[in-house]
Parts: C-alpha cells; sequence; structure tokens
C-alpha cells in the first residue's frame, strides 16, 4: 500500500509525451473541430479528421491561386497597369477552356489503367505540376506589361494569358481528381459531407490568402507582387505533395487493363437520364453564373468609384470567403435537420439578390460598409447555393446505377458552374466596358454619364439571373428531402442561427 501512495516521479522536461496523453492531444484536436469547423463530423474511423484536413491542402492551393488570378491580378492589370477590362476578363476566363473537361477528367480518373494502381494521384499530380507552371510563368508576364522587362507589352500579355490557361487548367484537373479521391477514401454514409468539408477548406484558403496577399500588398510594388506570385508557386507545390502524401492505396487489379471500357458518352447517357438531372445542371449553371459574373469587377469597383487601395480591395475577397464560410455553417445546421438542400439554395438566391442590391447603393453613397456588406452576402448566398446544389448532385452520384463513377458526377457539376462562371466573368466585363463607355459618352443621357453606370447595369443582370435560378429551381424544391445525411445534426455545433 505504501508503494501505491509514493508519490510519482516529476516529468523530465524535453522528454516526448506519453502515447497517452498524445492519444488526449488528438481527441482534444478532433473535438475543437468537430465543434466548430463545418461538416468536420464527416471523420470516421477509417478516415480521421487529421487526414481529412491534409488531403485537403490542395484545396488550399486551389483558393490561393483563385484569389491571386481573380482577386488581386485581375485589379493591377486594370487599375495599376490600365489594361481593358475585356482583356483582363477574357484571361481570367481562360480556365473555362478547360471547364467543361471536368466530366471528362472525372470519368478518366474513375477509369484510369495505370501499372503503379494509382487512379487519382496521377492526375492530381499533372493538375500540381500545371499550376506551378502556370504560377512561374506570370511574374515575367507581368514584368514585361509593366514595362519593367525587355519586349513589348503584347509578349507579356500573351504571356499572361498563357500563364493563366496553366494555372486554370491545373486547378480543373487537381480539383476533380482530388474530390473523387475523397470521395473514395470515405465510406458511403459520409461522402457529401467530406466533399462539403473540402469546399470549406477552399474557401479557408481563400480567406487566409486574401488576407495575407491583402497585408503583404498594403503598400504596393510591382516587385512585391512578382515574389508574391512566385512565392505562391513554390507553395502549390509544398501544399499538393504534403496533401497527397500516403492518401491513395495502390491497387493494380483496379487500375489493370479490362476487356470491357465503358466510354464517356455511355456513362454520360447513365447519369444524364436520371430523373431532374439536367434541371438540376441548369440551374446550377445559372446561380453558378449570377454569383460569378462580378468576380473581375467588385475590387475594380471599390477602386475605381469609391477610391480604396489595393490591400483595401484585396480584403473584399476575404469578406466574401468569410459570409461563405457563415454560409456553409448554416447550411450544415439545416441538413443536419433533415432540411431541403434545394430549398437552402433557393434561400442563398434571394440572399445574394439583397447582396446585389447593397453593392449597387454602395456606389452612388460612397459606403465602404454597404460594400463590405453586399460582400459578404455575396458569399453566403453562394454559400447556400453551392452545398445545396452539391448535395442534390452527390444523391444523383450515389444511386446504385452509377456505383463507382462519382469522379463523372462531381465532374459534371463542376464543369457546369464552372463553365457557366467563366462565360459570366467575360460576358460581364465586356457589357460593363460597352456600357460604361457609352455612360461616359453621354449617350445614356446626363444622369448616368460616369463610371459606374457599367459596374451597376452588372450587377442588374445579375439579379435578373438569380430570379432565373430560382424559377429553375423552384419545381426541384421538395423532391430531394435530403436522402444521403442521416436525420442528425452534424457540423459547427451550437452555432447561433
Amino acid at each position: 500500500m505504501k508503494a501505491s501512495l509514493a508519490p510519482r516521479p516529476a516529468p523530465v522536461r524535453g522528454t516526448a509525451p506519453s502515447p497517452v496523453e498524445s492519444l488526449k492531444t488528438g481527441a482534444f484536436w478532433n473535438r475543437l473541430g468537430a465543434r466548430f469547423l463545418p461538416f468536420a463530423d464527416a471523420a470516421t474511423e477509417d478516415l480521421p479528421l487529421s487526414r481529412i484536413l491534409r488531403l485537403s491542402l490542395f484545396q488550399v492551393s486551389v483558393g490561393m491561386a483563385a484569389v491571386l488570378l481573380t482577386g488581386t491580378l485581375n485589379r493591377v492589370m486594370i487599375v495599376e497597369l490600365g489594361m481593358s477590362s475585356s482583356l483582363v476578363a477574357a484571361m481570367v476566363a481562360l480556365p473555362l477552356l478547360f471547364a467543361p473537361l471536368r466530366a471528362l477528367i472525372g470519368f478518366k480518373s474513375d477509369h484510369h489503367i495505370s501499372v503503379l494502381g494509382w487512379k487519382r494521384v496521377p492526375y492530381i499530380w499533372f493538375g500540381t505540376l500545371m499550376q506551378f507552371g502556370g504560377l512561374a510563368i506570370l511574374p515575367f508576364a507581368l514584368l514585361v506589361m509593366s514595362g519593367d522587362g525587355i519586349g513589348s507589352p503584347a509578349i507579356g500579355q500573351v504571356c499572361a494569358a498563357l500563364g493563366f490557361l496553366l494555372v486554370g487548367a491545373g486547378m480543373h484537373t487537381t480539383q476533380t481528381a482530388g474530390l473523387a479521391l475523397a470521395t473514395d477514401l470515405a465510406p458511403d454514409h459520409a461522402r457529401p459531407r467530406v466533399v462539403a468539408l473540402l469546399y470549406v477548406m477552399l474557401l479557408a484558403g481563400m480567406m487566409l490568402s486574401a488576407i495575407v496577399i491583402g497585408r503583404l500588398l498594403a503598400d504596393f510594388t510591382p516587385t512585391k507582387l512578382v515574389q508574391i506570385v512566385q512565392g505562391a508557386a513554390l507553395l502549390t507545390m509544398v501544399l499538393n505533395l504534403v496533401a497527397l502524401w500516403k492518401q491513395e492505396a495502390r491497387n493494380r487489379a483496379a487500375t489493370a487493363a479490362r476487356a470491357y471500357q465503358p466510354s464517356f458518352s455511355e456513362a454520360w447517357a447513365v447519369f444524364s437520364a436520371r430523373p431532374r438531372t439536367m434541371r438540376l445542371l441548369v440551374a446550377v449553371g445559372l446561380g453558378a453564373a449570377a454569383f460569378s459574373m462580378q468576380d473581375v469587377l467588385l475590387e475594380p469597383y471599390a477602386g475605381q468609384i469609391l477610391g480604396l487601395s489595393v490591400g483595401a480591395t484585396t480584403s473584399l475577397t476575404a469578406l466574401w470567403a468569410l459570409g461563405m464560410l457563415a454560409g456553409f455553417a448554416h447550411a450544415a445546421r439545416r441538413l443536419g435537420e433533415d432540411s431541403d438542400p434545394l430549398r437552402l439554395a433557393g434561400f442563398g438566391g434571394v440572399a445574394g439578390i439583397f447582396a446585389f442590391l447593397f453593392v449597387v447603393f454602395a456606389g452612388p453613397l460612397q459606403s465602404v460598409a454597404l460594400l463590405g456588406i453586399g460582400a459578404i452576402f455575396i458569399g453566403f448566398g453562394c454559400g447556400l447555393f453551392s452545398v445545396g446544389t452539391l448535395t442534390a448532385a452527390m444523391a444523383i452520384s450515389d444511386d446504385t446505377a452509377l456505383g463507382g463513377r462519382t469522379g463523372l458526377a462531381l465532374g459534371a457539376w463542376g464543369a457546369v458552374q464552372a463553365t457557366c462562371a467563366g462565360l459570366a466573368i467575360a460576358i460581364g466585363a465586356f457589357v460593363r466596358d460597352m456600357v460604361s463607355a457609352a455612360a461616359v459618352a453621354q449617350d445614356l443621357g446626363p444622369t448616368l454619364a460616369g463610371p459606374a453606370t457599367g459596374y451597376t447595369f452588372v450587377y442588374c443582370v445579375e439579379i435578373m439571373l438569380l430570379l432565373a435560378t430560382l424559377v429553375a429551381l423552384g419545381p426541384l424544391v421538395g423532391g430531394t428531402r435530403n436522402p444521403i445525411l442521416p436525420p442528425r445534426r452534424f457540423g459547427l455545433s451550437e452555432f447561433p442561427i
């Protein structure tokens, strides 16, 4: 008895924690993540939260690239370099060329033949290389366009277009194959929440990147911008390598050549034949166009009409991402209460309408606060819309007729969303240039004679597109009573509505 009552020896500083202490630490972080991170309860015994978060690093790199392309570089080229917003929008929309291929990329990764036994890893790896290559080209293109390099500015514009194209192709390839890998690793009942959690990490990466880049560019210089883009290229490689490490097990039997290989057209026919699939994709396309048309205009609008600095306008992306995370959190709770995901998507459309009204009135009132509120509500509405339509798409992909073709379903959802978003970006900037030129020339009358008229016209078009999205979603609401997610609460524990 005396021996059992003897005091325990004090722990020696510098020694490694015991296994029990390590387990307690891991349990603490798991509880913390499940409490404050939307969709964090997607973790299972075979796929713990730490592994999901490490895999999600490829989404962080994609979010960082998206901030650079649609947030920082487009404003610098339009305002600081004086390029036409139509030309810049065309560059930003160049990834549109690869967006329709997302469904094909997902299908190919579903049926990839490899002696190494990997289906998703080769696509993620080559997507990473394309992202790195595009970001490596862009700094030199910017130097030439700014006049600090050697050569004609036209050469810089061509190289910039090539850089945008490579980054966009890499983003689409990496994201499609990465999301498909996540669905492979997750059990059937957790797949929608795992994919949604990865989208949360995409937004977290965008928000963090926007804050960091905004602070670094508080005192803007072309050299500092070049250093940031070069650092992003290196960080992309590091993040994606860490994300891929020992994630996909080698399975030579699954990637061996088979006697019968289904064609993409056959697989697409099965997918598109599902009830209400095409109407859902139409609604996804309209909503994506409505929320994305302002992507290359919001920051120039803040700089040209409200006179904000480069760092301040980049912070708008952080506000947008914060609103998007709030939308994800609210959707997490509502879906956990067995709400209709398409009804949530409709609420996102309504929130977007109010958001663009805030943005429209921010110009004439010269109110930075209204613009910030509008940016938050754009993200909030887009978050609700994305989660709702993604959950509905996952309901289609989990159908037994599509077994083993999650890459195709996720690719189709992403292809429609990215294609319509890219078209909207290009069309929005082109329309803004035309209307602004007519307004400045007083062709629209003295009341509308100003550069803000073009921006306002585009925002009004986005409101009309959101109304059309609500019309497309209307017949679908009520028919998808959350068929995959279990009727229990998940996500941001005790998150206040």
